[in-house]
């Protein structure tokens, strides 16, 4: 068996073309999972602050009822 100098420049072409797409995937996909954290975090935000909204429309209706009904009495 002789020693393929052309096929192994071959296989070590490839390994490394291989392992290049294979980081950048790598690279690709961590940021693509940060930027979804930073979604949900601001999704989480936005939810947070229409609860704070619906929860003051809430209380101001309370209060214009009762004081609605204060001075129906």
């Amino acid at each position: 068996m002789t020693f393929n100098y052309r096929a192994a420049c071959l296989v070590i072409a490839c390994a490394a073309l291989s392992g290049c797409g294979l980081a950048g995937t790598a690279t690709s996909t961590a940021a693509g999972a940060a930027s979804e954290a930073q979604e949900a975090r601001d999704a989480k935000k936005t939810e947070a602050q229409v609860q704070q909204q619906l929860d003051d429309a809430q209380r101001a209706s309370a209060a214009q009822r009762a004081a609605a009904e204060k001075d129906a009495q």
